[in-house]
Order: structure tokens, then C-alpha cells, then sequence
């Protein structure tokens, strides 16, 4: 018998009310390709952690939290990117499956590719997954690049893969002031979202600062020092063009 995977786990949130549909046991894994400028959690994106479970341990502690989930809760797991520890959340979810757990994916697909040994692992993980947080950094290729260090290519073609093969989206914009709240780009990135065929919501998340601290904590530079967070304006004006709830 194959010896079970271990994930690289960050933190654990027993009830979260933003992490997908009803109430969700969300586990944010390490590991991250992305730099984003402004990433609140640069502390996962390194694989090295002192947390390290099986998925039937995860999953053995996620149902003893099962009966405040309701009919539409279950886990997710976030990161970091799940994708780059896809073989064990391709693993935990299938065993989530089992349990007869719903499965909910935040990711913002850096990893993708339809090269293999990937697209055949990402096929079988995409079957056992109830709905994707899809997460569009920025829709201009080389704003893009400036923003977090990597093309967004295969992650815009991750985004039509799991269009064409059914599977529940929840797009997510972060509004960064003076870089990802431009008309002109928000009205691109609603033309591409009105592209897929399985798109359930649009959702604004505006730009914050709590995570700087840890920046200093890590000794990274953090380059947006004096960039407030969007005004309650801008976010409602992004969330009419986006067709955001």
C-alpha cells in the first residue's frame, strides 16, 4: 500500500464565511510561485513547514467541525497555491469525495499548464472539485508580469479549461488602487469573465495593509508603502463593471 502524502500546511481555519459556499474548514497550504506586490501572506510562499498531515488527518479533524457546515459547506483549501502541492490536494480531495464532503478550490492557477505529468493530475483534481475561487491578479499580460513576477497565459487558459469542462467558478479581482482599478482593465476583465460558461460570482476584494508586518518580520522589501486601500467609491464603481455581488 502506497504511504500516504503529506501536505506542507501553513494554518487551519475551522469556520470560515468567506472561503466559498456556506461555512467552510479552510487549510492554507505552503508554497507559492507568484510574488504579488501585494500579498498579505508571504510567509507561504516557501514549502518549508513544521506542519506536515496526511489528508485522512486533516479530514478526520474537518468532521468534527461537519455539522455547522449546512447543506452547501465543506472544505477549501487555499494557500499559497494549492496547485503546487496539487498531488496531495488531489489526493485529500478525492478522500474528501468519499466522505461525501464538497470540495472548493482558491487558487490563482500559476502552476497551470496542459503539458504533463500536470494536466492529467489537474484532469482527475478538477472531477472532485465542487467549485474553483479563481483568482484574476490582472488581466494585461505585462501588468501582470510587474505585478507578480509571472505571465498570465496559462492561468486566463486555466481559467477557459475549467469552463469547457464544467466546473463552478468564483472569480475574485483584488482592487489595488492605481494598478488594478482602472476602468480599462476592469472593463477587459469583465469582457473575458463574460467569456466562461460557468462563472457562479464576481467578487471585489479590496486591497488591505494587515499583512505588512510580516514583511518586516521576513526582511522583505514591501513596495507599496503609502498605497491606501480602495475607497468604498471605487470598490461599489469596480463592482458595477465587474458585475460583482
Amino acid at each position: 500500500m502506497a504511504e500516504s502524502i503529506k501536505g506542507a500546511i501553513h494554518s487551519i481555519e475551522t469556520f470560515g464565511a468567506v472561503d466559498g459556499p456556506g461555512i467552510r474548514y479552510t487549510i492554507f497550504l505552503k508554497g507559492c510561485h507568484m510574488r504579488c506586490r501585494y500579498c498579505h501572506n508571504p510567509d507561504t510562499w516557501t514549502l518549508q513547514s513544521d506542519d506536515m498531515r496526511t489528508a485522512d488527518e486533516l479530514l478526520d479533524h474537518a468532521e468534527r467541525y461537519r455539522e455547522y457546515w449546512g447543506e452547501q459547506g465543506g472544505i477549501t483549501v487555499s494557500g499559497g497555491d494549492p496547485l503546487v502541492q496539487i498531488d496531495f490536494v488531489l489526493e485529500l480531495f478525492q478522500k474528501a469525495k468519499a466522505r461525501g464532503i464538497s470540495t472548493c478550490l482558491d487558487t490563482s492557477a500559476q502552476p497551470f499548464t496542459r503539458e504533463e505529468p500536470f494536466i492529467s493530475k489537474f484532469e482527475a483534481l478538477a472531477q472532485v472539485t465542487d467549485t474553483v475561487l479563481f483568482d484574476i491578479k490582472e488581466i494585461d499580460d505585462e501588468k501582470h508580469k510587474a505585478l507578480t513576477g509571472w505571465t498570465n497565459r496559462n492561468i486566463l487558459d486555466c481559467a477557459h479549461y475549467l469552463s469547457d469542462h464544467g466546473v463552478a467558478m468564483w472569480i475574485r479581482h483584488v482592487l489595488v488602487p492605481g494598478l488594478t482599478d482602472s476602468d480599462e482593465e476592469l472593463i477587459a476583465t469583465r469582457k473575458f469573465i463574460d467569456e466562461l460558461k460557468t462563472v457562479q460570482k464576481v467578487e471585489v476584494l479590496p486591497y488591505h495593509t494587515l499583512g505588512t508586518f510580516k514583511y518586516e518580520k521576513l526582511g522583505i522589501p514591501y513596495t507599496l508603502k503609502g498605497v491606501n486601500p480602495p475607497t468604498n467609491e471605487s470598490v461599489q464603481h469596480a463592482k458595477e463593471i465587474l458585475g460583482a455581488v
